[in-house]
């Protein structure tokens, strides 16, 4: 158990009897009040945020958390095949529990898993990665008096826009948070 005060971004609690992430914390101290911890959690089994309020004398559940750093490999029926670069054991996971990082998913691209209390809870990105354009329609010539784009369709299947000059088999890097294109790589 740890005070409230003691909070930190990236941080796994337990609340309400649910692991959750700690994505935002301010430590508040209004007026003639007493003061009090003000937290945005994200709950690792639902996905959902809520933004909590802790006295700042409460005793709060810490959990406890493993950051694995895992190279993606394949691809098969069975699921997403992930390998550890430092024992090379292979580690599955289903398409359920990978979702929409997908999308992004090339061979040997550098994974973070997180495991609360040795279970496999979330996935994460790097910021971006750079990807290939395998299909992509022709830019008009003159055709750039705005901002122009169009779609184009990179390795992985995901579809999204970007500028004229981009053609096929040029790779590009796309930011995974948002799914925009970043510029050329």
């Amino acid at each position: 158990m740890a005070n409230a005060n003691e909070l930190r971004k990236g941080m796994c609690i337990r609340y309400n009897g649910n692991p959750a992430i700690v994505l935002e914390v301010m430590h508040r101290t209004p007026g003639n009040l007493r003061a009090f911890v003000q937290a945005i959690i994200r709950y690792i089994g639902t996905g959902k945020s809520a933004d909590v309020r802790f006295g700042s004398t409460d005793k709060v559940d810490s959990v406890e958390v493993e950051r694995k750093e895992l190279e993606f490999s394949y691809k098969d029926p069975s699921g997403y095949h992930f390998m550890d670069p430092e024992t090379y054991d292979t580690v599955t996971f289903d398409e359920a529990f990978v979702g929409d990082a997908k999308e992004y998913l090339v061979e040997n691209l550098k994974t973070e898993i997180l495991y609360v209390e040795g279970k496999a809870a979330t996935l994460d990105l790097p910021a971006s990665v750079i990807l290939k354009v395998t299909e992509s329609a022709e830019g008009v010539r003159g055709d750039s008096a705005n901002n122009v784009q169009k779609p184009a369709t990179l390795e992985t299947g995901k579809v999204i826009n970007v500028p004229l000059f981009i053609k096929e088999g040029e790779k590009v890097k796309i930011d995974t948070r948002t799914g925009n294109y970043m510029g050329r790589a």
